[in-house]
């Protein structure tokens, strides 16, 4: 379809369709995601999670591939040209048990959907269908090539590069996703240009020291009093290192060591996460890390490894895309909809890798029920307020529609 039947300023005939295509599906996308949120996969593992996308798709007569041995997903819509709107997607969960009292509670021990991911995914399924079909009935004002990307293991940093070596990017011009966020209410999405999330690196320290008798440390090197002081020296001494100007985070989330109560261990790991803003601040709180680990080292007589796992850069939203999203955004949802985020978030995303491509945006999604206690992210009672899935779906219909608006391209 490559007629034009009007313009974003004379003839808005097309808004109906869309509202009216949203109204039709949103049921469907409450099953959809209430399906997704009851079977929940990890990282990695998401299997059943992308066959039930791919079959839903292919039910609505989307033109969609399993990529990734089978759990990620490419799709089109639209005619075939090389300048795509991509819109992306994640599918992982969480390992965390779901203590929620829902019908849709998670049926997986252990494993939830406590970072929305069910819901990025049906929001792009109905994104993709909405624009499918009116595509097909030619209710478009001009011609809309879609890109759907749906990938895996977004929580480990790896899914977006995987995918993107999959060709997703193929003939892709600009990139839209959106993350839910609880802390806004439902019916408001939050932006940013430029950084919009912190970089991630995972840290691996390993303290290497004697273990022996605990009745008798002075004929051992205890590492777990060396990883005690070394996680009491990050927390004093990094801040005072870093330029107060400049944002760092480091958080431990795992401490693996020893087997009795009466006995020192020879070793520790010790897992966590360092986030920045900038590289310059990155460099700088790596090389101060070591330089800790070195002292802590010396003066408890082990020695301590430190690597990096996965790591995910920041995510840097393109000024140009994000004008046009808060521009659509506005026009869509109002002008006290749509908020400008006065700081980055210090969480992290693997969308950056997208960005690294091509230019993009991420914006925050409002899942908040007026008047109701929000639910943190990564937490086990996690839940959304699904009326947000609307206004997602809307927001990135209308940006896609209106990214090839004649009169805007011009």
């Amino acid at each position: 379809m490559n007629h034009v039947v009007g313009t974003r300023t004379s003839d808005r005939t097309w808004w109906h369709h869309v509202e009216q295509a949203i109204a039709d599906i949103f049921p469907q996308l409450v099953e959809l995601r209430r399906h997704l949120h009851a079977h929940p996969e990890p990282s990695g593992e998401e299997y059943q999670t992308t066959r039930h996308l791919f079959e839903w798709l292919t039910r609505h007569g989307i033109d969609s591939q399993m990529v990734l041995e089978g759990h990620g997903i490419l799709l089109d819509v639209g005619p075939e040209q090389p300048d795509r709107f991509a819109l992306r997607a994640d599918t992982d969960g969480l390992r965390i048990h779901d203590d929620k009292d829902v019908a849709y509670r998670s049926r997986r021990e252990n494993v939830m959907h406590a970072c929305g991911h069910d819901v990025h995914a049906a929001i792009l399924a109905g994104a993709a269908q909405i624009l499918n079909s009116l595509s097909a009935s030619e209710k478009l004002p001009w011609s809309v090539p879609l890109r759907g990307i749906i990938q895996p293991a977004e929580e480990t940093c790896s899914g977006a590069r995987e995918i993107i070596g999959a060709q997703a990017l193929d003939q892709v011009k600009v990139v839209l996703a959106l993350h839910v966020d609880p802390t806004r209410e439902t019916g408001h999405i939050g932006l940013r240009p430029g950084v919009m999330t912190a970089s991630c690196d995972e840290l691996i320290i390993t303290i290497h020291g004697q273990g022996g008798h605990a009745a008798r440390p002075h004929h051992t090197r205890d590492p777990i009093t060396a990883v005690s002081q070394f996680i009491n020296a990050v927390h004093v001494q990094l801040p005072r290192g870093t330029d107060s100007l400049d944002t760092v985070v480091v958080g431990f989330g795992r401490i693996s060591g020893g087997e009795m109560s009466n006995v020192i261990p020879n070793s520790v790991e010790l897992l966590g996460t360092l986030r920045t803003l900038t590289k310059s601040t990155r460099t700088s709180a790596l090389t101060q890390l070591r330089d800790i680990a070195h002292g802590i080292g010396q003066l408890t007589q082990t020695q301590i490894e430190m690597q990096l796992g996965v790591s995910a850069p920041a995510v840097q939203n393109d000024p140009e895309m994000t004008a046009h999203v808060h521009r659509v955004a506005t026009d869509v949802l109002g002008r006290d909809a749509v908020e400008v985020l006065p700081q980055p978030s210090m969480g992290s995303e693997d969308f950056a890798y997208f960005l690294e491509q091509v230019p993009g945006v991420m914006f925050r999604l409002g899942t908040c029920a007026p008047g109701k206690e929000m639910t943190p992210l990564h937490t086990s009672t996690f839940d959304v307020d699904e009326a947000a899935m609307a206004v997602g779906v809307k927001t990135m219909v209308h940006t896609a529609i209106e990214w090839f608006d004649p009169a805007r391209r011009s």
